[in-house]
């Protein structure tokens, strides 16, 4: 038998072998807590520039309650007459962190503008936010707030 074919076999087996790399391992995924992220807070993505937000964080809200937030625009009766925003959270006994986005030709000029919410759990209410008064049309942060037994 010549040695001429089990050369060139082996120095091909040799090139192929040497030609492919070596499987480099997988970086490790970040672990949930090293996320930089809100909870319970959807990720909406940048800010676009024809678009406002109000955000700021609710106290208060058991775990498990679901938590209705609205932007209204109210007439002189206190009554809602259109909505500029919403956003449903789910509790955690924890500061509850939000962000609700509007448009800013949509908000009135003139008009009373509310941040309004209640938190109910079963079916059935059992807190609301107190009123708070929005009086620009521009991206802001309310700071905390407390919901308050419902009556």
């Amino acid at each position: 038998m010549s040695l001429r074919p089990f050369v060139l076999l082996t120095l091909f087996s040799f090139l192929v072998a040497c030609s492919s790399d070596a499987p480099k391992p997988a970086a490790p995924a970040p672990a949930p807590q090293q996320e930089k992220k809100i909870p319970n807070v959807e990720d909406l993505g940048p800010l676009p520039a024809y678009q406002r937000e109000i955000s700021g964080t609710l106290n208060g809200v058991p775990a498990g309650a679901e938590v209705e937030l609205a932007l209204l625009v109210i007439d002189d009766s206190s009554r809602p007459q259109q909505l500029l925003a919403s956003s449903v959270l789910i509790g955690n006994n924890k500061p509850l962190a939000f962000r609700l986005r509007f448009s800013p030709e949509a908000f009135p000029a003139g008009a009373q503008v509310e941040l309004r919410g209640r938190a109910s759990q079963s079916g059935q209410l059992i807190l609301h936010l107190p009123a708070v008064r929005i009086t620009q049309a521009i991206t802001q942060t309310t700071g905390p707030l407390q919901f308050v037994k419902a009556p």
